[in-house]
């Protein structure tokens, strides 16, 4: 097993190549022109990981761009093997007129991203078994304690997390998206939720999170790798 690699580590490797760190993945977006294309790119990155895809990559097809993304999937954790493949997939992309980009002042509809849903819970290791099984979730290669995340087996749906509540809380929400964008994003996205008519809740765990609000209150995070430790 290698070692998993820290969030700037991560991110200071591939950020040039169009990359962004996303909750413990790399992630890239190939804008094409049909299905066809799309269908080709997805073959091209395939052949590029060559026996390393199926442990590493996933790609979502679409008839506009091609969403790749990266990690070694048995650690849930990022290796020096993502990276490897980031710049291999960045090269053959190069090769054939293409580009991997994160869509971040582009006109894309937006930059790449991963959302989370969490539950605020006083007791997690009660209500997680719950959302497992309505869910038809599974525990993350790695993390499968009783307060851990859970995650969708086939990689469609968001992950949800359990955050820890020290006393109850009827007269707020319990559950939040957690929306994880490009660090480089957050100030554009946070800029259109106010504009939008949200509220800015708090900026004092920035950047590693913001906690916004919609005019009724109820609240949702933008949040990036930064600000969270010094790895």
């Amino acid at each position: 097993m290698e070692q998993a690699l820290s969030r700037r580590a991560a991110s200071d490797a591939i950020s040039d190549q169009g990359w962004r760190y996303l909750l413990g993945a790399l992630r890239t977006s190939v804008p094409v022109g049909s299905l066809v294309q799309a269908t080709e790119v997805a073959a091209r990155v395939v052949a590029a990981c060559g026996s390393d895809a199926d442990g590493h990559l996933r790609a979502d097809i679409r008839p506009d761009r091609v969403v790749l993304t990266l990690q070694s999937l048995d650690q849930a954790a990022l290796t020096a093997c993502d990276i490897d493949l980031a710049h291999r997939l960045s090269a053959a992309m190069r090769d054939v007129g293409l580009r991997t980009e994160p869509e971040i002042g582009t006109g894309a509809p937006r930059s790449v991203q991963l959302v989370e849903i969490a539950v605020d819970a006083l007791d997690i290791a009660a209500v997680r078994p719950f959302w497992k099984a309505v869910l038809g979730y599974t525990d993350e290669a790695g993390a499968d304690g009783p307060k851990d995340p859970i995650v969708d087996p086939v990689g469609q749906g968001p992950a949800m997390w359990f955050q820890q509540m020290d006393q109850p809380r009827p007269d707020r929400n319990r559950i939040h998206f957690d929306i994880c964008v490009p660090h480089d994003e957050a100030p554009r996205r946070i800029e259109a939720a106010l504009t939008a008519g949200g509220r800015l809740v708090s900026a004092s765990h920035a950047p590693a999170f913001w906690v916004l609000a919609d005019p009724e209150g109820n609240e949702a995070c933008v949040t990036t790798w930064q600000g969270r430790d010094d790895s």
